[in-house]
């Protein structure tokens, strides 16, 4: 074996077991226990339980070679527990984070050690295989890079992380505070991330023969359970994630205080047609558009407002929908972009930058809808902490560049369904800024300030746009919050988030491939071996698009800063042009 940088002679494979968990198999608990003990290179197998009385199932679970301690925690992976087990571990902590069922290839643990040793690596992780019956799916894992700060990182099941790295980290960064019950291992690896590479094996070295299982956000965690979080309405668990998460972005020189410059005054109200405009934009939602734009044409406001329609070369009967509800309203804008390649991000463009555009730009997707007609009126008074109509004159600054809503998840038939609220009580005022760095996208609906936002424009993508551009207006500006839901958003068979967006398959429904004619049944199983990977392939992309968007926007903080240390720095930052209707005007 090849040996560079850290040599681990002496691995500690540490698992968690729950005997009341149905779906462990204990002969293949047993086998996995049996096969890891004969390894050369692991000299102790730490198995964790949570409650007395469970000891003696285990045992019976499990063979007992001297390799083998039990060891009792406070919950799987709390702080308390990784500082046990770290305590316990020798060169090197092979660490079960989830999922008991697995598989080793034969020369699994052989292989993440030779990788910690190439590379020098505080972690290691690897792709692995999921068999759900009959069938095995490969699991690639992604990159990990400086912006994978989300807690919801998947490593997969397993990780080899160095003792020592970790104990280095915990030495120079602080041990973690005994009260952490779910976010031990979170901050562990945060603080290991800061000084020591993590090494992603290209290759699948283990199988989990576990059939994934959908689990409520209203369960409590358990020590199966390590990467899904509690319900939403249970704000410990979310609470527990900023603490870290924010300690951690101090640590690092990228936290960010509330109250950084205001947006740029309203000097010339009048340069803008309406005070608002509502942004629709939409291909082949002959379904729901209807829904969406009734919702929006009966908004009660106190201020001018439009909807603009960007319809991306639909070839349903989406244009005719369009058209017959401008024929009803004159508050109705229908583009149709001479592109054909726009993601929404490029649609959203079209809008922003167009003679129609208002004061303020509101998102509201094809297929959701407002909650009541006082959504506009309330997320536009957000801007200013209270009536914009002073806005009208010219004399108001909104206190916001954005304003992030709230809403409730609906079905097709817009009934309200599981999980309901969606209410981030992470995405404070106080801290929002920072946390949108940690959350996997921000809330819904998003309100924007235009001068603002034409500064910057969307990336021409359709996953991610809208966490782009949140990121880049919360670098440098304060963002509001309304808890109240102003927005229904569907879960249904055709959301956006559930179509391919992988290179050429642009919003691509594979349903819609299929021959009307044909047994669509039995071709969509021929087709799943397909759609599967292709699935997988494109969240993978969209998580590493988000990865590299959290990871520029670290460091753009840090080097920001970085540069209000310095004595010379203007710290109120450079006034800018900002394009708007308006020629010749500069906001500052």
């Amino acid at each position: 074996m090849i040996s560079k940088g850290r040599q681990m002679r002496s691995i500690t494979f540490a698992i968690p077991v729950a005997p009341e968990d149905p779906t462990i198999d204990p002969a293949r608990l047993s086998q996995l226990i049996e096969f890891v003990a004969g390894q050369e290179a692991v000299t102790r197998i730490l198995v964790a339980y949570e409650r007395h009385e469970q000891l003696a199932s285990i045992k019976e679970m499990i063979p007992v070679p001297q390799k083998i301690e039990f060891i009792r925690v406070d919950g799987w992976i709390s702080a308390s527990a990784m500082t046990r087990i770290l305590e316990r571990s020798d060169d090197g902590l092979l660490l079960a984070l989830a999922g008991l069922d697995l598989r080793f290839e034969r020369n699994c643990i052989d292989k993440f050690i030779e990788a910690a040793a190439i590379s020098g690596a505080g972690l290691v992780y690897s792709d692995h295989r999921q068999r759900m019956g009959a069938k095995v799916i490969e699991c690639p894992a992604i990159g990990y890079q400086e912006g994978c700060i989300r807690d919801t990182f998947n490593f997969g099941p397993l990780v080899l992380i160095s003792t020592r790295a970790a104990k280095e980290a915990f030495s120079k960064y602080g041990h973690p505070s005994g009260d952490l019950r779910w976010h031990g291992f979170y901050d562990l690896r945060l603080k290991l991330s800061i000084d020591n590479r993590f090494m992603h094996v290209a290759e699948a070295l283990y199988v989990r023969n576990e059939a994934p299982v959908q689990r409520s956000r209203s369960r409590a965690m358990t020590m199966r359970d390590v990467f899904y979080a509690v319900d939403r309405g249970a704000h410990a668990f979310e609470i527990e994630a900023e603490n870290v998460a924010t300690a951690h972005l101090r640590r690092i020189g990228a936290y960010v205080k509330a109250g950084s410059a205001p947006p740029p005054p309203q000097e010339l109200v009048e340069g803008f047609p309406v005070m608002a405009s509502i942004i629709i934009p939409t291909r082949n939602r002959d379904r729901t558009l209807r829904e969406a734009i009734d919702s929006a044409l009966v908004q009660s406001t106190s201020f001018t407002y439009n909807i603009i329609i960007v319809d991306d070369h639909s070839t349903d009967s989406t244009e005719e929908i369009i058209r017959a509800a401008s024929r009803c309203s004159d508050r109705i804008i229908h583009m149709v972009p001479s592109r054909n390649d726009l993601g929404i991000g490029g649609m959203w463009n079209e809008a922003i930058y167009s003679k129609h555009c208002g004061l303020y730009a509101v998102q509201l997707d094809s297929d959701d809808v407002f909650a009541h007609e006082q959504a506009l009126e309330m997320l536009i008074n957000e801007f200013s902490e209270g009536s914009i109509k002073p806005a009208m004159d010219g004399l108001v600054t909104p206190r916001y560049a954005m304003v992030l809503g709230s809403y409730l998840c609906v079905d097709a038939d817009l009934a309200e369904i599981p999980s309901g609220l969606d209410q981030p009580p992470e995405l404070s005022r106080e801290n929002v800024r920072n946390k949108l760095l940690c959350v996997d996208g921000p809330s819904a609906p998003r309100a924007f300030y235009v001068p603002v936002l034409r500064r910057f424009g969307f990336p021409n993508v359709s996953f991610g746009e809208d966490y782009a551009i949140a990121l880049r207006i919360a670098r440098e500006y304060d963002v509001g919050r309304v808890f109240e839901p102003v927005y229904l958003v569907r879960r249904w068979d055709e959301n956006t988030t559930r179509s391919l967006s992988y290179g050429r398959l642009k919003g691509v429904r594979m349903k819609e491939l299929m021959p009307d004619a044909a047994n669509k049944r039995e071709l969509w199983s021929r087709l799943e071996p397909i759609v599967g990977p292709l699935t997988i392939a494109s969240r993978n992309h969209g998580n590493t698009y988000k990865d590299y968007l959290r990871t520029i926007e670290i460091q753009a903080r840090r080097e920001i800063n970085r540069r209000r240390t310095q004595p010379d720095d203007c710290r109120n930052g450079i006034a800018r042009a900002i394009p708007g209707p308006t020629a010749g005007k500069s906001y500052v």
